[in-house]
């Protein structure tokens, strides 16, 4: 058993998520999923997902792959920070209305 405490003031957890590109609609319940796995395989105290996204397109697929992603990361107490975006993706990202979900 390992303990996943963390004490007050301590910088939270980190697990990262790097996402390949190009992604289809098709790969999304398989993203989340994984994504569900990484989370619950990491326990209590990742208290941020970092998706790493250098290698995505900007496409609307993209921007559906990350909310969902932040719901995923939400629904187990987690913040998501995207890395890596493109100046593209980040704009999508902004008109998406989710640049404060996805603080990158």
């Amino acid at each position: 058993m390992s303990d996943h405490t963390t004490l007050p003031g301590d910088p939270p957890r980190i697990a990262t998520l790097t996402i390949d590109g190009p992604l289809a609609r098709a790969d999304l319940p398989g993203l989340f999923a994984r994504t569900c796995a990484l989370l619950d395989r990491s326990g209590a105290a990742v208290g941020v997902l970092r998706c790493e996204v250098a290698a995505v397109d900007a496409d609307a697929v993209a921007v559906d792959a990350l909310a969902r992603l932040a719901l995923a990361a939400r629904r187990r107490g987690c913040r998501v920070r995207v890395a890596g975006a493109s100046q593209e993706l980040t704009e999508l990202i902004e008109l998406a209305g989710l640049t404060e979900v996805l603080r990158g």
